[in-house]
C-alpha cells in the first residue's frame, strides 16, 4: 500500500496548530485572571480606605490626587518596557503597585457615594454595567477577524482630546457637558478595549518561555485593567448626573 507524505504532515501540521490555539487560550486566560485579581484588589483597598475619613480628605482636597494622577499616567507609558524587559518579579511588583494606585485615587469618589443607599446601589449598578460591557467588547475583539490597529492614532487623538474637554471642564463646571464627556468616555473605551484585546492576542508567540508569557500577561492585564476602572468611573459619573 502506498504512503501519502501529505496525510501525515497534515496531521503534524493540526497537531502544532492545536498546540498554538491551547496555548493562546492559556495565556489569554492567565491576562483575564491577572486583570480579575487586580479589579478585586482595588476594589478591597478602595473599600478598606473608604473607611477613614481623614485619608479620604488628604487625598480628595489635597495636590495628592494630582501627583497619583501624574504617577499613573507616567506608570502607564513606561508599563510595556519596565513589564517585558525587567525580572518576572519587578512585572509583578509593578501591576500592583499600579492597582494600589488606582485604588487610592479612586477611594475618595467611591467613599463618597457609599454614603448613602442610592449611591450605594449606583456603585453596584456601575460595576455590574461595566463588566458586561467589558466582557462584550473584549470578546468583539478577541473574536474578530477585522484588523483594528489602524485605530491606535484615532483614540490616541480622542485621548487627548478628553483630557482637554476635562480640564476645560474644571473651569465651566458645567454637569451637562460632564455628562457628554462621560458618555464620550465610555464610547472611546469601548473601543480601546476591543483593540487592546486583539493587540493582547497577537503579542502571543508560542515560542516565548513561561516568563516571557507571565510578562506579556501582565502587561495585557494592565492594559485592560486600566480600561476597566475608566469605564467604571465614568458609568457611575453618568449614573449620579442621570439620577440628579
Amino acid at each position: 500500500m502506498a504512503l501519502n507524505p501529505n496525510r501525515y504532515a497534515t496531521q503534524a501540521g493540526t497537531a502544532s496548530q492545536a498546540e498554538i490555539d491551547a496555548g493562546l487560550r492559556s495565556y489569554m486566560l492567565r491576562v483575564y485572571n491577572y486583570m480579575a485579581l487586580g479589579v478585586a484588589f482595588t476594589g478591597v483597598l478602595v473599600f478598606a480606605l473608604a473607611q477613614n475619613p481623614e485619608i479620604m480628605i488628604t487625598i480628595a482636597a489635597g495636590p495628592m490626587k494630582w501627583v497619583l494622577f501624574a504617577a499613573l499616567i507616567g506608570m502607564g507609558f513606561f508599563s510595556h518596557r519596565i513589564i517585558t524587559m525587567k525580572s518576572t518579579a519587578t512585572a509583578h511588583a509593578f501591576y500592583w503597585a499600579y492597582c494600589a494606585l488606582w485604588g487610592i485615587m479612586i477611594s475618595p469618589m467611591v467613599a463618597y457615594f457609599l454614603q448613602s443607599t442610592e449611591g450605594s446601589m449606583d456603585v453596584a449598578r456601575a460595576f455590574f454595567i461595566t463588566s458586561g460591557m467589558f466582557a462584550g467588547v473584549s470578546l468583539f475583539g478577541y473574536t474578530t477577524k477585522k484588523n483594528l490597529s489602524g485605530l491606535s492614532t484615532f483614540f490616541m487623538m480622542a485621548m487627548i482630546g478628553l483630557v482637554i474637554a476635562m480640564v476645560v471642564n474644571i473651569f465651566l463646571a458645567s454637569t451637562g457637558f460632564a455628562l457628554l464627556i462621560s458618555f464620550a468616555v465610555v464610547v472611546i473605551f469601548a473601543g480601546i478595549t476591543a483593540y487592546e484585546t486583539q493587540m493582547i492576542k497577537n503579542m502571543y508567540h508560542e515560542n516565548l518561555g513561561d516568563d516571557q508569557v507571565t510578562k506579556y500577561a501582565l502587561f495585557g492585564a494592565l492594559a485592560l485593567y486600566g480600561s476597566f476602572v475608566t469605564l467604571f468611573i465614568h458609568i457611575l459619573n453618568i449614573l449620579n448626573i442621570m439620577r440628579e
